[in-house]
């Protein structure tokens, strides 16, 4: 009788003591808590994040103080509700997060399409301006990772992406800023009303002698020859390799800028037909000077000369000079002669193609 009541009291203690099997609601937080984490909760939603965990490590603490009672007094109903309410917020959380994740992709791709447009922009601009390789370089490596950043963006990788795109303004800036020293004087107004200045002086004198004067511009790329103060005829040219530059020394492949002159038709040209002009003129020689004097210039290196309205073709080789097509070339050689007045300039419109794209940048 003793035996069979002390086994009896035994197995009720085992029994009172062994561990109850967890509530369902904990593995499915379990579960929901490595879904968070895999949706990237620390980087989305850290707040909400670790307060979802604290919550969850509270839950289970409470669950451990309720499995050290005796069975018969072990009450999960609380523990119960608590792990709902751990997964409603956990649900919460996990909408939360999606959302997040379409607002960066869509700030991502509001991003990708305004450096699309402003590498576009500076591409041409390099085109236009015939500006080296240093700009080219500079956005195609910019071009590579915008498709980086798309790539990663279509795969959720919007961390990433978007320190991508932190590195594009780098390399646009860069190709900007070589581009700078030929881009700022076609928006600089103070230049733009010198070259006008120069342009009308040049059509007064035509009207006041009577006289054919040529204005040359360099944006337009275009020859207007003036007959008498007036419009005569038009002609498209071609510029050299840095022909939007102002030349200012022998070899730098740049076209000069100024009121110039005819001084020598060449009948016979490496280029079919040749004009001459004087450069460089008293104004050339002064800027040449203060550049070597300032140490802009090497010692070694003169001012150049033999700059020539010639044929060969708008899109042919010129070293600084200004090409024309044959054909057109041998009109204006019949038209003017030794003394006609020519004045090259940038430009002479206040808002023109280099002006307006750089207000884009």
């Amino acid at each position: 009788m003793i035996k069979t009541v002390f086994l009896l009291v035994c197995l009720i203690i085992l029994y009172g003591c062994k561990t109850a099997p967890a509530p369902p609601e904990v593995r499915e937080t379990e579960l929901q808590e490595h879904d968070l984490w895999r949706a990237g909760a620390e980087i989305y939603a850290p707040e909400e994040y670790k307060n979802y965990r604290t919550a969850l490590r509270n839950g289970k603490d409470h669950l451990i103080e309720i499995n050290k009672k005796f069975v018969w007094f072990r009450n999960y109903e609380p523990a119960q509700k608590e792990f709902r309410d751990i997964l409603t917020n956990g649900s919460e959380l996990l909408k939360k997060i999606e959302e997040q994740k379409q607002i960066k992709s869509a700030a991502i791709i509001s991003q990708i399409a305004f450096f699309q447009s402003r590498i576009e922009t500076l591409k041409k601009l390099t085109s236009f301006i015939n500006e080296g390789r240093l700009s080219r370089r500079q956005l195609t490596t910019a071009e590579l990772l915008l498709s980086e950043v798309q790539r990663l963006n279509e795969r959720g990788q919007y961390i990433d992406a978007e320190k991508k795109l932190k590195l594009i303004p780098v390399y646009t800036a860069s190709a900007t800023e070589a581009m700078a020293p030929v881009l700022n004087r076609y928006a600089d107004r103070s230049q733009i009303a010198k070259w006008r200045t120069w342009v009308n002086e040049t059509i007064e004198a035509s009207r006041g002698k009577g006289i054919y004067s040529i204005f040359v511009s360099k944006i337009d790329r275009k020859l207007i020859l003036y007959k008498n103060g007036s419009p005569y005829k038009t002609y498209s040219i071609g510029l050299g390799k840095n022909g939007f530059h102002d030349k200012l020394h022998a070899g730098d492949l740049a076209t000069p800028e100024g009121k110039y002159q005819i001084i020598k038709k060449q009948p016979r040209s490496r280029y079919y037909k040749a004009l001459l002009i004087n450069y460089p003129n008293e104004d050339d020689r002064r800027q040449f000077a203060r550049a070597k004097k300032s140490g802009l210039i090497p010692a070694s290196i003169g001012i150049g000369g033999l700059i020539e309205i010639h044929g060969g073709g708008k899109e042919g080789m010129t070293y600084g000079c200004i090409a024309m097509e044959n054909d057109q070339v041998n009109e204006l050689y019949n038209l003017v002669d030794v003394g006609t007045p020519v004045t090259i300039v940038g430009a002479i419109a206040y808002e023109n193609i280099i002006s307006s794209a750089i207000k884009d940048l």
